[in-house]
């Protein structure tokens, strides 16, 4: 199981987020992130967002940390990556 996590560079809310992914499945992204605790709603699409506060628990858990760009190029080369809805706003 390799997960992966790019720096909380992502503002929305008052707070900086990451996103976690998988290249393998959404189902062993969601078993993760159920294993840390990270609720559900945090997923959108194709990815979770993890506030920054909580980014070095999800390294330490296991998550390989990557720049944004490796997470979008890992999404597309497994055939995971989704598009945002028009109009759809993301954190």
């Amino acid at each position: 199981m390799t997960l992966y996590i790019d720096p909380p560079a992502w503002p929305g809310h008052g707070r900086f987020w990451s996103h976690l992914v998988s290249d393998v499945s959404y189902d062993e992204l969601h078993a993760f992130a159920a294993l840390l605790g990270v609720d559900r709603r945090g997923f959108d699409g194709d990815h979770y967002d993890i506030p920054a506060e909580r980014y070095e628990d999800v390294v330490r858990a296991g998550a390989v940390p990557v720049r944004s760009r490796e997470i979008v190029r890992r999404l597309h080369a497994a055939g995971l990556r989704r598009r945002k809805r028009a109009g759809a706003h993301g954190h």
